[in-house]
């Protein structure tokens, strides 16, 4: 592989390289850590392992900008966004080194992916604790994270009222009884807080 140029783009830390056969690509130096990035400059031939180095950085790239366009649209987490991009056909080892990139950076954070999953969650889901905590769970994130995320979410939502709407809603399509109840630990309220709006 010889350079023709190198030149930084306005994303950030990366690089439009291009070889003298024409062929463009992105990298940043961070995922070529065993190579002097200086030595990446127009007129330098690289042999094949360094240019394999280079072209592995290539493609972990590709699938940084790939990440990032997803997360422009909605926050992700790092479970999601591997799943998306396991879809697209991309090898595994670089997925890992572009989240890492990402997460590291704060540009990924399932953190704020649990409290934006929540407030959507709550706009049209009337439920409890155990169910929330399951559901993030089940979409990759940490109980620790999920725990924090939620006692964030229920110091600023009652979750007596939302267990009242809760009930509301299932009386309105007609559970009573065991129906009733079951569909309430179902949706994830604990049993004390069932029978503290039931009394």
């Amino acid at each position: 592989m010889k350079i023709k140029s190198i030149a930084e783009t306005s994303y950030s830390g990366m690089y439009k390289v291009v070889e003298e056969n024409g062929a463009v690509f992105f990298v940043r130096k961070e995922y070529i850590p065993d190579l002097d990035f200086a030595r990446i400059e127009a007129g330098t031939e690289f042999d094949e392992e360094e240019s394999g180095k280079i072209l592995d950085a290539g493609l972990v790239s590709v699938i940084e900008l790939k990440a990032v366009e997803y997360l422009g649209r909605s926050e992700q987490s790092r479970f999601g966004l591997t799943l998306k991009l396991l879809k697209k056909k991309y090898d595994k080892k670089y997925i890992e080194t572009a989240l890492d990139y990402l997460e590291n950076n704060d540009y990924l954070s399932d953190q704020r992916f649990a409290r934006a999953w929540l407030h959507l969650r709550s706009l049209k889901h009337y439920e409890g604790r155990t169910r929330l905590l399951s559901e993030l769970i089940s979409r990759g994130i940490s109980k620790e994270i999920s725990t924090f995320a939620l006692d964030e979410f229920f110091s600023e939502h009652d979750e007596m009222e939302i267990c009242k709407r809760a009930y509301e809603t299932f009386l309105k399509q007609g559970k009573e009884g065991g129906k009733l109840l079951s569909a309430m630990i179902r949706a994830g309220f604990s049993y004390k807080i069932i029978k503290l709006i039931n009394q």
